[in-house]
């Protein structure tokens, strides 16, 4: 019989393709008095499957799984479970993907470079129906909108769809088009199109003028 006197945990599920994350997560939760684990997946077919049956109170997703893309699972969890909170856990830089998994559906976005602590305060912060960004994200996101200015660049990248950023990405981490296939999980003939459909929209001339504009542009997230 349970304490009347303790309040009731709130259930996570954790959706992340490495092992040792979910059991790392696992057990910073699982020594909160307020939060347990209800459930895990490692790709966005077993994390739909198994949210069902689990009903959790908040999800936390990666946006690199094992055959899928955490932006894809998001999108799917706001068709079938759309009062479902997702916080996402990434090692991916949130200049890249924060804004675009708050516009996917997602309540929060941090790294997995922060603190437990700060993970922690993410989790509940969510949970209470806020979202969460860094501090330097917030501010840089606000001024976006306030201010209305960003470089051309910064504009153009926008065009791309996710899965484009994806590919122009890798290809400014200097991947070729068979390796990023790999990566992705898709097809060479469906990766050589997406390349072409970034050259049309950042007009760029060719191959060479691609990867030298997705190399700076992977160089100065850096900086």
């Amino acid at each position: 019989m349970s304490d009347p006197k303790q309040p009731e945990k709130r259930r996570i599920f954790l959706v992340d393709d490495h092992p040792l994350v979910r059991e790392w997560l696992g057990l910073l939760i699982e020594r909160e008095p307020d939060l347990t684990i209800c459930g895990e997946a490692d790709d966005t077919k077993e994390a739909l499957a198994s949210i069902t049956e689990a009903k959790p109170d908040i999800a936390i997703v990666d946006i690199t799984l094992r055959t899928s893309h955490g932006l894809d699972l998001i999108k799917e969890l706001q068709e079938s479970h759309a009062e479902l909170p997702i916080l996402v856990l990434s090692m991916h830089d949130e200049s890249l993907y924060a804004e675009r998994v708050l516009r996917a559906g997602a309540k929060g976005y941090i790294t997995k470079q922060e603190a437990t602590k700060r993970v922690l305060v993410a989790i509940r912060q969510v949970l209470d129906g806020q979202i969460y960004l860094s501090e330097k994200m917030s501010i840089r996101m606000l001024n976006k909108l306030v201010v209305g200015r960003r470089d051309h660049q910064s504009f153009s990248i926008e065009r791309l769809t996710d899965r484009e950023l994806e590919v122009f990405q890798l290809i400014g981490r200097g991947h070729n088009t068979r390796k990023i296939a790999e990566e992705l999980h898709l097809g060479i003939k469906t990766v050589e199109s997406y390349r072409a459909r970034i050259k049309d929209k950042l007009k760029l001339e060719d191959g060479t003028d691609l990867l030298r504009h997705a190399m700076q542009w992977a160089h100065n997230l850096k900086v």
